[in-house]
C-alpha cells in the first residue's frame, strides 16, 4: 500500500467560501457509550457528506463541500486505549519564546467543513451535532470566510509557501513510515486575533517587508529587502538542508462592528515535527505577525484516512 489521495480526507489546500471549525470536548460519562457514539460518528459522518455533495451539487462544477475530522491525543486514548495510536500524535502544549507564546487550549474532536454555499456548511454542522451533541460540548466554533482573491485578512495572498495541488500529497500525508495510519494527517489548528488598527496603520512597504512579500503582486522579495523577523523567514521549517513543507490554511473571520478580527489556521502535514518546527521557529525569531496578534487556541489532532474511519465505524479498530 502507498500513499493514496483519494483514500484521505480533504486536508488539500482550498480554504473554502464559507468555512467552519468546531472543537468539541467529549463529557467521559462513559467510555463504552462515547465509544459507540463515536463508532456510529464515523459511519453517519461519511453517509452525511455523501448525501450532502449530492443535494450540493451544480451542474458546472459538482459539489465543493469538503470535511475533515479530527482527533487528539487524549481522545485517542480516552475512544481507542488498547489501538494502535499515529506515531507523532501528541498531546500539544504551550510552546513559549522569549518574547511570545503560543498556547495550548483544550479539545477532543475537531471539525473542519468548508464549501460554497453557507447552508451547506450549516447543514453539515447541524447533522453532525446530532450524532455527537449528547456526549460533547462545544469548546470553540469559528465561522470563516472567503477574502478578496483568496488573500488573509492582513491583505496578502494566501499559501504561496505551501506545496502545489500535484506535490501536496507527500507533504500533507502519513506514508509507509507508520503503515497503520497512512494517507491520515497532522492537523495542527490555531485561532489568532489581530490588532487590525495597529496593523493597518503600517505603511504598505513596512507591511510587505513584515511579510515577505509585494502586497498587490505577491512577487517575493529579495531576503536583504524584508524584516529580519520576516514572516516568510521565521516560518521556514529546514531539514537536512531542504525546506519542508505542509499544506497551510489561513482563512479570515470577524465580528467587524466589535473589531474581533483574524486568521483561523489549519496546517496539514505528514510529520507533526514539520509544523511544529515551523512553530518554533516563528516564536524564537519573533515572527512579525506576532507583533499585534493574540493567539486564543491551540490543538494538534490526527485526521485519519477514510480506510481507518470505516475500521472505527465497523468497530474493527482496537
Amino acid at each position: 500500500m502507498s500513499i493514496n489521495p483519494s483514500r484521505a480526507q480533504d486536508v488539500w489546500k482550498d480554504a473554502g467560501e464559507h468555512v467552519q471549525f468546531t472543537v468539541l470536548g467529549l463529557k467521559r460519562e462513559d467510555p463504552e457509550h462515547d465509544r459507540e457514539v463515536f463508532q456510529e460518528f464515523a459511519d453517519r459522518s461519511q453517509a452525511i457528506v455523501r448525501s450532502l455533495k449530492i443535494r450540493d451539487a451544480k451542474p458546472a462544477t459538482g459539489s465543493q463541500l469538503k470535511v475533515s475530522i479530527g482527533i487528539s491525543n487524549a481522545a485517542w486514548d480516552y475512544l481507542f486505549p488498547n489501538a494502535p495510536k499515529p506515531a507523532e500524535l501528541e498531546t500539544y502544549t504551550d510552546l513559549k519564546g522569549d518574547t511570545y507564546s503560543m498556547p495550548a487550549t483544550p479539545g477532543d474532536l475537531f471539525l473542519h467543513i468548508r464549501a460554497s454555499d453557507a447552508a451547506v456548511v450549516y447543514e453539515a454542522q447541524t447533522q453532525f451535532n446530532r450524532v455527537l451533541g449528547p456526549i460533547t460540548t462545544v469548546l470553540d466554533e469559528t465561522q470563516g470566510f472567503r477574502y478578496f482573491e483568496g488573500r488573509a485578512i492582513i491583505g496578502f495572498i494566501d499559501g504561496t509557501e505551501a506545496p502545489a495541488i500535484e506535490d501536496a500529497a507527500d507533504y500533507a500525508l502519513v506514508g509507509d513510515e507508520d503503515p497503520t495510519f497512512e494517507n491520515g494527517s497532522y492537523a495542527f489548528a490555531q485561532k489568532w486575533q489581530h490588532d487590525m488598527p495597529v496593523w493597518n496603520h503600517l505603511k504598505t512597504e513596512d507591511q510587505e517587508k513584515a511579510v515577505g512579500r509585494e502586497k498587490f503582486s505577491d512577487y517575493e522579495l529579495e531576503d536583504a529587502d524584508k524584516f529580519k523577523n520576516a514572516h516568510n523567514v521565521a516560518s521556514k521549517f529546514v531539514e537536512d538542508g531542504v525546506e519542508q513543507k505542509i499544506v497551510r490554511m489561513n482563512v479570515p473571520y470577524s465580528a467587524p462592528a466589535s473589531g474581533n478580527t483574524g486568521t483561523y489556521f489549519i496546517g496539514y502535514a505528514r510529520h507533526w515535527k514539520v509544523t511544529k518546527g515551523m512553530l518554533e521557529n516563528m516564536l524564537a525569531q519573533n515572527d512579525y505577525l506576532l507583533t499585534f496578534s493574540k493567539i486564543l487556541t491551540g490543538q494538534l489532532f490526527f485526521i485519519p484516512s477514510r480506510d481507518l474511519l470505516a475500521e472505527m465505524a465497523e468497530g474493527d479498530f482496537h
